[in-house]
């Protein structure tokens, strides 16, 4: 039972992650309806962009350099990331909508390598360690079952929090309400005097820095490697296919769930935690093609 809940705990970090990433996946293709593709690079870019203000950038201090550390990071690169994304938006994938969403999935397909083939040519492409983690969130907490590392720990809740909000704010206030018509309905919002572009641009720019925050929390866990992405994006898009494409809550829950199972999967025959999402998937399509929190037409 010991090495059980040990598992469930290392898999529950991991879901976290699987469920931010998930969450900017599901608003950005439930309400703009792209496939972004990018979304995996646009995450190792916000760890690349945390590491990036630590090594080059910071203030002096009498006689010591300073550097850009993680809580900085942790509201800077997603700030970079979005404003990436929304460049993307406007000036790349615009062009694209009312089209077949293949379009958009192969344009930020070939983002993905670009993005990647800049960060192999300036970084090594087996990773880099991250060297900012805070002091505060070094050594272990005693939770009677394991010895577990603050940081996971805080990326855990710190993760739960952020997607509980970012659910919230989309499928409970005003202005979730006001995104959700724009791009239901942009003809009858625009009459309202709502500028339907800029805000089709900012949701966009929302998702993207929402893969560049899960990116910072991933660095000091994680080697920063430029395929870092590549290797996460394709599970990304199983959980959102399980709890629904284009599903919030959805995303969030199945990530969570997703990566609980993956974890306790390994104390009963570890070879097959690497395939138990993609076997759910299967069944899941098989039973409920719309996904378990998608809406049926």
């Amino acid at each position: 039972m010991r090495l059980i809940l040990a598992q469930g705990m290392l898999g529950l970090n991991n879901g976290v992650f699987y469920a931010m990433l998930s969450l900017g996946l599901a608003i950005i293709f439930g309400l703009l309806n792209v496939v972004n593709f990018a979304h995996g690079a646009l995450y190792m870019t916000g760890a690349f962009v945390a590491l990036i203000l630590y090594s080059y950038f910071g203030i002096w201090i009498g006689m010591s350099w300073l550097h850009i550390g993680f809580w900085p990071a942790l509201v800077l690169a997603p700030i970079i990331v979005g404003c990436f994304g929304m460049l993307m938006e406007r000036y790349m994938l615009r062009w694209l909508y009312g089209l077949d969403p293949i379009y958009s999935l192969l344009l930020t397909f070939g983002v993905t390598l670009v993005l990647q083939g800049l960060f192999i040519n300036f970084f090594n492409a087996s990773g880099t360690p991250y060297p900012g983690q805070p002091e505060s969130l070094r050594g272990v907490v005693n939770l009677g079952f394991m010895m577990f590392p603050k940081y996971r720990l805080f990326v855990i809740v710190f993760s739960i929090v952020v997607c509980l909000a970012v659910w919230f704010v989309i499928e409970r206030t005003r202005i979730g309400a006001m995104l959700r018509a724009g791009t239901e309905n942009p003809e009858l919002v625009k009459a309202f005097g709502i500028n339907v572009p800029l805000m089709i641009t900012l949701t966009f720019g929302f998702g993207s820095g929402l893969a560049g925050l899960a990116g910072v929390l991933a660095a000091p866990i994680y080697s920063v490697s430029p395929l870092m992405g590549a290797d996460l994006i394709i599970i990304i898009f199983a959980v959102v296919v399980i709890g629904g494409m284009g599903s919030i809550m959805g995303a969030v829950a199945t990530g969570i769930a997703l990566g609980l199972i993956e974890g306790v999967t390994k104390v009963f025959y570890a070879p097959a935690a690497n395939t138990v999402i993609f076997f759910l998937m299967v069944v899941v399509l098989l039973v409920r093609p719309a996904g378990l929190f998608g809406r049926t037409r």
